[in-house]
């Protein structure tokens, strides 16, 4: 299939182009030169901004504790309902949609690639069944392993060889993208009962410190050679003053940083950026992690915005989970996954009255307004945790206009509003900074060279919408521009059409990729004795249930790497 887009306004950050009017050529599902179409549909896009399809860091969209969710809340599934279109499967449920819904909806936002960013690696399968059913998307998903007890006995011993030959090997049988830390040997604390705050208590039995944790699983990331940094849901997430936690985890690999990419990537950096020492004197870490980040170049974020929703919280962190749900009389959900992670679910309310919830709206949004380079940051809710993934136009309009934001000021509870730097911020988004927050950062982090760009050869993901910088005042007239970012006017995936004014056209399906990492023969070797035994002691299924086949994803795209020394 041949398509030009013709006199398109291309905000296009990794290429440079910010506001040009530039033709765009597709020639089988790639981006290509002009003289290369022979006979090209011409789409004119006149008065139509284009930027690379959407790119998503950080999104809960499959996988057990999502089903989990939408058994836990079935008054969800009915919030938004609508009935089925030719060639497409209904509209159902809101902060946990149906995985038709979900491909539909990013794709009515110019959304083409989403990262569903913990899973339990015994339990993948279930992920990848879940990904499967997600139409239009490409999409990954990364095993949680921080307190995998296979990772916490080679990290006790020294051994990062050993390490990295099971992670190489847990990663092609899971068919896992990159490694998430979820509060960092907490699931394993929790286990036997206790906690664990900062990053040098020790995690029982193992007696190793999330710091021992998070250092070596960044040599193991480095001598994997792996495209994405590791992913950390810092220790201590949704306590007052945690910030100090975030900042000693951010530090803690500054020794070990690479010059030409970052080292760690903090994921929904919201709600690990609290100051304050209770909740009734919650105030703001934003500050203070900005000003690092700002001055380091090993660290990258994303958002965790909050949004005044009634939504349903889900993470590995169980611990998290089980205070959630002490603090909001909620029903709750929590899972144990046998020698390697767990988990918990609690629906919750953010209220713009709640002094609380007004001050985590704040703080997000401060963070992302004091960073000043936006390559250290990805737009995400954390969905659903902050919110519904599909309200993410909102936030960008709050990054776009500071009227915006005061709208939403003078609406929240008034401590709250005295208490914030917000209302002191004057910086607003320009539409290449949020290309960059939105699509170019997360493809760059996530070390998908085909996304989040335009250039020659990219992969044609492309979003179109309804907005004119020329004679539209992105600050004045936020409401319009919330509804263009919101309905895209073209989305198109791969070279083709999916998407028209916001409505999905048909249900074709992406890829779903995966890191095939190999790892020198000897340690391979090695490892493969200690999985057979310890499955045999540890486990309820055989070694041999475990891997995931390559055929049992639908349209499988594998990274191929070759670790340090092979």
């Amino acid at each position: 299939m041949e398509l030009l887009i013709t006199n398109a306004i291309v905000y296009d950050p990794i290429n440079g182009i910010d506001g040009e009017k530039i033709d765009i050529a597709v020639k089988n599902g790639k981006i290509v030169e002009t003289p290369e179409l022979r006979d090209a549909k011409v789409l004119d896009a006149s008065g139509l901004v284009a930027m690379p399809g959407g790119v998503d860091i950080h999104a809960h969209i499959a996988g057990p504790k999502v089903n989990k969710g939408r058994l836990l809340r079935p008054e969800d599934h009915l919030r938004v309902v609508r009935g089925r279109r030719e060639g497409l499967r209904p509209i159902v449920g809101y902060t946990i949609p149906t995985t038709f819904t979900t491909g539909y909806w990013y794709a009515s936002m110019g959304y083409t690639t989403v990262m569903e960013p913990a899973t339990p690696p015994l339990e993948t399968r279930h992920t990848h069944e879940e990904l499967n059913d997600i139409p239009i998307i490409d999409k990954a998903c990364f095993p949680v392993v921080d307190s995998n007890w296979f990772v916490l006995e080679y990290l006790k011993e020294g051994d990062i060889d050993g390490c990295a030959a099971y992670l190489s090997w847990l990663l092609r049988s899971v068919k896992g993208y990159a490694l998430k830390l979820v509060s960092p040997g907490s699931e394993e604390a929790w286990g036997w009962g206790e906690g664990l705050r900062g990053i040098d208590d020790p995690v029982p039995y193992f007696e190793i410190t999330p710091r021992e944790i998070i250092r070596g699983l960044h040599r193991v990331n480095k001598l994997l050679r792996l495209p994405s940094p590791i992913h950390i849901h810092c220790n201590d997430l949704g306590s007052p003053g945690n910030y100090k936690v975030t900042l000693d985890t951010m530090r803690c690999v500054e020794d070990l940083a690479e010059m030409d990419r970052p080292s760690l990537h903090i994921v929904h950096i919201q709600f690990n950026a609290y100051g304050g020492s209770g909740w009734g004197d919650l105030s703001s870490g934003a500050p203070e992690l900005a000003k690092y980040v700002n001055s380091h170049s090993h660290v990258t974020a994303d958002l965790g915005q909050v949004l005044f929703e009634d939504t349903t919280t889900m993470t590995a962190d169980g611990p998290w989970q089980y205070v959630l749900h002490r603090l909001s009389g909620n029903k709750w959900v929590n899972h144990d996954v046998e020698a390697e992670t767990g988990g918990g679910i609690v629906p919750y309310e953010y209220r713009r009255k709640s002094y609380v919830n007004a001050i985590q709206w704040t703080i997000g949004l401060e963070f992302a307004l004091l960073v000043k380079d936006p390559w250290k940051l990805c737009l995400t809710t954390d969905h659903p945790n902050g919110g519904p993934f599909i309200e993410y136009p909102r936030i960008m309009t709050w990054l776009l206009s500071s009227k915006a934001r005061e709208a939403t000021l003078a609406r929240i509870n008034k401590r709250a509003r005295r208490k914030s730097l917000l209302g002191s911020i004057d910086r607003e988004y320009t539409l290449y900074e949020l290309a960059i927050v939105t699509r170019a950062a997360p493809a760059r982090i996530l070390g998908l060279e085909g996304k989040g760009h335009l250039g020659i050869g990219a992969d044609a993901d492309i979003s179109l919408y309804r907005l004119d910088p020329y004679t539209t005042d992105l600050s004045k007239d936020y409401k319009r521009v919330r509804e263009a970012l919101r309905w895209a006017a073209y989305t198109i995936k791969g070279g083709e059409i999916v998407a028209i004014d916001g409505e999905a056209l048909n249900t074709s399906f992406g890829k779903t990729y995966w890191v095939d990492v190999k790892v020198p023969e000897r340690d391979e070797e090695r490892i493969k004795r200690d999985l057979n035994e310890r499955f045999e002691r540890y486990y309820s299924v055989k070694l041999e249930n475990y891997p995931i086949e390559e055929g049992d994803l639908r349209f499988s795209s594998p990274l191929r790497i070759r670790g340090e020394g092979v």
